[in-house]
């Protein structure tokens, strides 16, 4: 891998790392195995790959969630010995407090971090129009919809400024129409600013869309990073028409064709372990 220099080190640098897990029947499971990733400050990087493979591991072995048993993790050149305090975390599952409203919830991580909650409040308004919700800020979670929802996680994430975006397929429960309009939304607010981002999806075409970078990880256990490929398409980006490019069916053919493989592996090893199941 090549190695970032003194004056622009990589914003996140997974090197030979390996997670292992112990079982209660004093196996040990080893989840990823060796995996070298380097994400420059600025670079918007997906990974793919089949379920179970540890797209979920990498991300928390960089947000410093998992210590890796061998290998190394450095982000912005630095040795990460414990939590990332440069990232932000997006997860899959929702990250509201019910009983807060949505400029509270926004607002919440800046009080917590010893913000006025005045000018907490303040600075919450500001991304509540930012993601096109300026007049929900006295709604309720259960009185958004699921789309609303993502926007205020989105907003809760990007209001303490991190210089990296983690994102746990941050828009998988949501319906495909919605997804789009989601993935524009994050493109029009990274674009403002480039952070780094690590985003995790099972859907390739999300990927391509998003993405500067697409990796592939093979499938599981000991699983490995057996892909990395540079989308060259244009910015900025409509992801309702990139899909329409010949240059991004070009690449999905190309991705896929290693992909495939993966995910019917998945597919057979989560099978047999299903049938041996008691």
């Amino acid at each position: 891998m090549q190695a970032g220099t003194a004056a622009t080190p990589w914003a996140v640098e997974l090197d030979d790392a390996t997670v292992a897990f112990h079982l209660a029947d004093a196996r040990v499971y080893t989840a990823v195995e060796q995996a070298n990733l380097a994400v420059k400050d600025g670079e918007f990087v997906a990974i793919v790959g089949p379920t179970g493979c540890g797209k979920s591991t990498l991300l928390n072995i960089a947000a410093g969630l998992l210590r890796p048993a061998g290998g190394a993790v450095r982000i912005f050149g630095q040795p990460l010995t414990g939590l990332n305090r440069d990232a932000g975390y997006l997860f899959q599952a929702e990250a509201l407090f019910p009983w807060k409203t949505a400029i509270e919830n926004i607002a919440i991580g800046l009080e917590i971090a010893g913000v006025r909650q005045a000018d907490a409040r303040q600075r919450a308004e500001g991304w509540l129009a930012s993601v096109g919700l300026g007049a929900f800020g006295n709604r309720y979670p259960h009185m958004l919809s699921g789309g609303q929802r993502k926007r205020i996680g989105l907003a809760q994430v990007l209001i303490r400024n991190p210089k990296i975006l983690l994102m746990d397929e941050p828009f998988g429960p949501l319906d495909a129409q919605t997804r789009q309009i989601m993935g524009n939304l994050l493109l029009e607010l990274w674009s403002a600013d480039r952070k780094a981002v690590l985003f995790v999806t099972h859907d390739l075409e999300e990927a391509i869309a998003l993405a500067d970078r697409v990796v592939i990880m093979s499938a599981g256990p000991q699983a490995r990073i057996i892909g990395d490929w540079r989308v060259p398409l244009a910015r900025p980006r409509d992801i309702f028409e990139i899909r329409l490019e010949k240059e991004f069916h070009a690449l999905h053919r190309e991705i896929w064709s290693v992909l495939k493989d993966e995910v019917m592996k998945g597919y057979v090893q989560s099978s047999q372990v299903a049938g041996a199941a008691p």
